[in-house]
């Protein structure tokens, strides 16, 4: 059998991941990151998520990092921008080598607990601004990791991405079979009490529910999209 260990944030992506990660009848665990985002919240809906599903959780604090990556407006006194994603501006949201820190993190974790996956839920719509969310990366870095672990923890370890190509949209629909309580996630990048229902990831989470046909939970503090 399997052993998953699945890197979530708190939002829609990896919340699907994590039930995928259950319905393949695998041991499953979780990690979750602060690096000193402003909206550490997701943090509290990471762990309710996984309290729910009885699933293992650990948040790994790397928020000393923070001032030394700087420069981004999810960790620094800067504007979140509004808009979609593809916009330009979005840029100003990239935290600089993040996914492969947080990993590299992961994989040292799963040598340690004998995992063979850590899984990891980046998807097609990250493609334009993150490039450590595209599949250049994700190829390139899982085989660094192979040479990196060679001859630790578990010989058949691998990054599992599988949503790498999978749009937002996708995901929610995916998510719905499977029974996701998304009211147990949280998206918005300004951590307020409500989600924005402006910023960039407000944006994509109101356009997939409504491109899927499924009914949103999320309490906006805007209804009005930002197009």
């Amino acid at each position: 059998m399997d052993k998953i260990l699945c890197v979530i944030s708190g939002g829609m992506d990896s919340a699907t991941l994590l039930y995928k990660a259950i319905e393949r009848e695998s041991v499953v665990e979780a990690i979750s990151f602060d690096y000193g985002q402003r909206h550490k919240k997701e943090l509290e809906y990471a762990r309710a998520l996984c309290k729910t599903l009885q699933v293992r959780h650990d948040v790994i604090d790397i928020s000393a990092i923070t001032p030394h990556i700087g420069g981004s407006s999810l960790t620094d006194d800067i504007a979140v921008p509004d808009g979609h994603y593809t916009s330009a501006t979005m840029s100003i949201t990239v935290v600089p080598n993040r996914n492969a820190i947080m990993l590299a993190i992961a994989y040292g974790i799963a040598v340690a607990r004998e995992a063979t996956i850590v899984g990891a839920a980046m998807h097609a719509g990250d493609h334009a601004v993150y490039p450590d969310c595209r599949p250049d990366f994700v190829r390139a870095f899982d085989a660094m990791q192979k040479i990196a672990v060679e001859g630790h923890g578990n010989p058949d370890l691998h990054l599992w991405t599988p949503f790498i190509n999978a749009t937002k949209t996708d995901i929610a629909k995916e998510g719905e079979s499977l029974g996701v309580d998304y009211s147990l996630t949280w998206s918005c990048y300004k951590g307020l009490d409500d989600h924005c229902g402006l910023c960039g990831t407000c944006y994509e989470r109101r356009e997939a529910f409504e491109e899927a046909g499924i009914d949103d939970p999320t309490v906006y503090a805007i209804t009005g999209i930002v197009k």
